[in-house]
């Protein structure tokens, strides 16, 4: 099996069970690797295992999200295309933020700063495209905060409900949430 198998593996154990819910036993049986091959990838055991997860990530959301986000083209098409990638990243609703998931526990204090500096990357780029779009900074700076407090709590609540419609909601009506309607 590939490192990078084994890191999608990763992702789902402790998106499934958290951080401190999740044992080697529970990835060994999730990946198919024993102890031994776990540590041959991962020297430094868990904390390696989800920080390696946690770097993979923010190289997902910089690829797929901010540098669309940042690219060319008007601010209100590139929101739709972060709603569409931040839809197949949380697969439609069904799974749970890792971001998150490591905010929990003794987790929170072993990944803060990571975590920090994905939020803070994703809030600081849709600010700039809001400021892009008309708002003044203190404006696009609070609606970028509040798209984001909506898609994590929609998330919270699909999980909760076993539904994923709030999630969806939030998703499709994010756009013109944040004034980029469907002719902007």
């Amino acid at each position: 099996m590939s490192k990078d198998n084994v890191i999608t593996q990763l992702s789902q154990v402790f998106r499934q069970y958290g951080y401190e819910g999740t044992s080697l036993s529970k990835i060994s049986e999730a990946t198919g690797l024993g102890r031994a091959s776990l540590y041959h990838y991962f020297p430094k055991g868990k904390q390696e295992m989800a920080a390696t997860v946690l770097d993979h990530i923010y190289s997902a959301l910089e690829k797929d999200l901010l540098t669309p986000l940042q690219g060319d083209g008007k601010p209100a098409d590139r929101i739709r295309a972060m709603c569409q990638t931040v839809r197949e990243f949380y697969n439609s609703g069904r799974s749970s933020c890792f971001l998150d998931i490591l905010s929990i526990g003794d987790a929170q204090t072993l990944f803060q700063s990571p975590i920090r500096r994905t939020l803070n990357a994703w809030l600081n780029t849709l600010t700039q495209v809001l400021s892009e779009a008309g708002l003044d900074p203190e404006s696009a700076r609070h609606q970028a905060e509040n798209a984001i407090i909506q898609i994590q709590g929609a998330l919270v609540l699909s999980r909760c409900l076993g539904n994923t419609d709030p999630f969806e909601r939030v998703i499709e009506n994010l756009p013109e949430t944040l004034g980029m309607g469907s002719g902007e």
